[in-house]
């Protein structure tokens, strides 16, 4: 049986993957809009289309995020749309009787000190960090929006938490990206201007886990196969519906940029400022439930950088 499928935001990083996972399998009729022809923000339009078309499942992918420059510059648009978004798609999906959500959401959404690895438990156990803590906030909201409806109305609506990600089709500005296609773009840049250094922002040290778009669309895939009593058991009214997505380890921000920078072949010196805001100090997840239920990520990172580097040098060349 064919199931209709709406993935929100599918024209993003995430959303990109998620489409590449899905558009090839027959079982899914899989349903799009562009924010041209659908602003989700808008509760009347998003209640109206949901109503309309009548989608079986959702994929939740559609936000606003950027880095840690964008965050700090932009919390309230950071926090406010995402909150928009979500109620609005949350509310009109219910209405409409979507009986499956995956809701994608940030690592960030844990507290900036956790033991590591991070586990789905540690949700709300410290304060969160504070340069994006707008947007964690929104995040964490989502979450607790998956388990409100779980339980008040029996639906079965997951929060996924994917890692760090990157790859084709990923955001490049300049001041709003995250910080591994903000490398990619200011280390292709300085080569083609045959720059002598590269700034990166921060001492390096902190560390990160960084995950391939396309292994966490794949991920997203398997989830939705997942049959209903096992589906039913992430989403049971009495947890927290939560579940991370990632690699199972991370690198240093430092090791990241000399690997960017010899993925794009610069031949200039890397600086580190550590006058800038190094962020969270560690935060990898700890995806081992999503293993022992048998899937585990496939794409190392540098393979994933030569195939975002293709793909940045295609689109921006």
């Amino acid at each position: 049986m064919t199931q209709k499928i709406f993935v929100a935001g599918h024209r993003g990083l995430v959303g990109t993957a998620v489409m590449g996972a899905l558009k090839t399998d027959a079982r899914y009729d899989v349903v799009t809009r562009s924010h041209a022809e659908l602003d989700l923000e808008d509760f009347r339009a998003t209640r109206q289309f949901f109503l309309n078309e009548r989608p079986d499942m959702v994929v939740m992918s559609a936000a606003k995020v950027g880095g840690i420059l964008a965050n700090n510059t932009l919390p309230v648009d950071f926090l406010h749309q995402n909150l928009r978004i979500q109620l609005s798609v949350f509310d009109a999906a219910h209405e409409a009787g979507v009986r499956r959500m995956i809701f994608l959401g940030s690592s960030c959404i844990y507290p900036r000190d956790c033991p590591q690895p991070i586990k789905e438990d540690y949700l709300l156990t410290g304060p969160l960090e504070a340069t994006n803590r707008p947007y964690a906030l929104a995040k964490i909201s989502g979450v607790e929006s998956c388990w409100s409806f779980n339980r008040q109305y029996g639906t079965q609506y997951l929060a996924v938490m994917p890692t760090n990600m990157y790859g084709p089709g990923d955001n490049y500005h300049p001041e709003h990206s995250h910080v591994l296609p903000a490398l990619i773009r200011r280390f292709h840049e300085a080569k083609v201007n045959s720059d002598p250094s590269v700034v990166v922002w921060g001492s390096g040290k902190p560390k990160r886990e960084f995950m391939y778009s396309q292994d966490l669309g794949d991920a997203v895939r398997f989830l939705l196969d997942l049959p209903d009593e096992r589906f039913a058991e992430l989403t049971r009214p009495d947890i927290t519906p939560l579940i991370n997505v990632g690699v199972g380890t991370d690198v240093t921000i430092r090791e990241v940029a000399e690997l960017v920078k010899a993925t794009v072949g610069y031949q200039g010196e890397l600086k580190l400022d550590a006058s800038k805001p190094d962020g969270t100090p560690r935060k990898l997840l700890d995806v081992s439930r999503l293993v022992a239920m048998g899937w585990k990520a496939q794409t190392s990172l540098d393979a994933g950088l030569r195939h975002a580097y293709e793909d940045f040098v295609a689109r921006h060349g």
